[in-house]
């Protein structure tokens, strides 16, 4: 089967109905010319699965069917892309449909490598180790939580890029501060094995950062990474990413965010770098050798942190970008800075609100001292935010 668009978008995730929903709005005429290609029934904000994990939102309230959310003049395809042919405008997806485009978006998103580290399949759920990283495993992590009787809880960061890199740390505090409530701190040690230097990468939000985990007496364990897990006896292997030395822990709880990288089908795909993100140009969104093709999101090769905010403000880029492109302008003028944010949770009702740029700089929003915990960011974050998601960002209307 062969079929043509003027514009095909792989990814229906945030990115992909943003683009389409804001490219409709800003040229009604494109109605019938945009085809979406997803598999994926259902559509999760994922943002909401820390206060999930940590039973304080409900599970059903994070996703919608796809089908309600695909804009008014896109078409979608339900399959999976699988293989690009840059040079003859070309996609052709795992169920063998051929797809022609004029112009490409790609916003595919990352996956989750859950097979990387030996033992996590095969327990995740059970055995006290749990993840908020999936809308199928999200809910063990409220388990877990509420079931800890004290004992060693760990919470892991991998050193690939992962989607919310805070997520891994919020649930430990959230954690910590249930184990406080339901009279089991005294007895138990938290520990946040991370493979990263520090606890944040930004100076003004670390200081605060550093301070939470001091006050709650967690121990950070820095360059330290998961490398193997054994549910059954509750064994966990780790890493040392400095004298490679590897070491175990037991554990009564484990929450792991597993590594995570590039979609399968475009590892060594010819619209991708080296480490298989697709290769766009940092400002302007579009690839670095393909001028009829953009990227934005997870799947990107960006340098900010892979959220779902930074989608929020490379949207407009790729739209503006790609039609000055259809109408043969030669100067693209939208340009991202980077700017990406992080609700950094460290508490039930407190929050931190991280927003910076590609230079680690501060890019808040709020006339207030953003680095400090507050629970007007914590109400902005669940409460706020979701409807923004839903109503504004997914129709095209910011």
């Amino acid at each position: 089967m062969e079929k043509h668009a003027k514009i095909v978008v792989v990814g229906a995730g945030s990115g992909g109905i943003t683009a389409v929903a804001q490219l409709l709005r800003k040229r009604p005429s494109l109605k019938g010319d945009i085809l979406l290609i997803d598999p994926a029934k259902d559509h999760y904000y994922q943002p909401l699965w820390t206060l999930v994990g940590a039973g304080d939102v409900e599970i059903e309230t994070t996703v919608r069917p796809m089908a309600s959310l695909i804009p008014e003049g896109a078409a979608w395809l339900q399959e999976a892309a699988a293989s690009f042919d840059p040079d003859k405008h070309m996609v052709t997806t795992r169920e063998g449909t051929v797809v022609k485009y004029d112009y490409l978006i790609v916003a595919a998103g990352l996956q989750l490598n859950w097979g990387a580290i030996p033992g996590l399949k095969e327990t995740i759920g059970k055995n006290g180790v749990c993840s908020n990283y999936s809308f199928e495993t999200v809910s063990s992590t409220w388990e877990a939580i509420k079931n800890f009787k004290g004992g060693n809880a760990l919470f892991t960061m991998p050193s690939t890029p992962i989607k919310c890199g805070g997520a891994p740390q919020k649930i430990m505090y959230l954690a910590e501060e249930h184990f406080v409530r339901s009279g089991v701190r005294q007895q138990s040690k938290v520990k946040f094995m991370t493979a990263l230097p520090n606890m944040f990468a930004v100076p003004r939000y670390e200081k605060t950062l550093n301070e939470v985990v001091r006050r709650k007496n967690i121990e950070p364990h820095f360059k330290t990474e998961l490398v193997e897990i054994d549910g059954p006896n509750k064994v966990a292997t780790f890493e040392n990413l400095e004298t490679h030395e590897r070491f175990t822990e037991k554990f009564d709880m484990i929450h792991v965010t597993p590594p995570m990288g590039p979609m399968d089908f475009l590892k060594d795909s010819p619209i991708t770098d080296a480490s298989g993100w697709v290769d766009v140009d940092a400002k302007t969104l579009r690839h670095k050798r393909f001028d009829n093709i953009f990227a934005l999101g997870d799947c990107s090769n960006l340098p900010t942190s892979k959220t779902g905010a930074a989608i929020r403000k490379q949207a407009p880029v790729v739209v503006d970008n790609l039609l000055t492109v259809i109408d043969a302008g030669q100067l693209l003028g939208a340009s991202y800075d980077g700017y990406t944010s992080c609700p950094l949770i460290t508490g039930y009702g407190k929050l931190v609100m991280a927003e910076f740029d590609y230079e680690k700089q501060p890019a808040e929003s709020f006339p207030i001292d953003q680095s400090e915990e507050r629970l007007s960011m914590f109400l902005v974050k669940k409460h706020f935010l979701p409807v923004l998601y839903w109503d504004g960002m997914l129709k095209g209307l910011m």
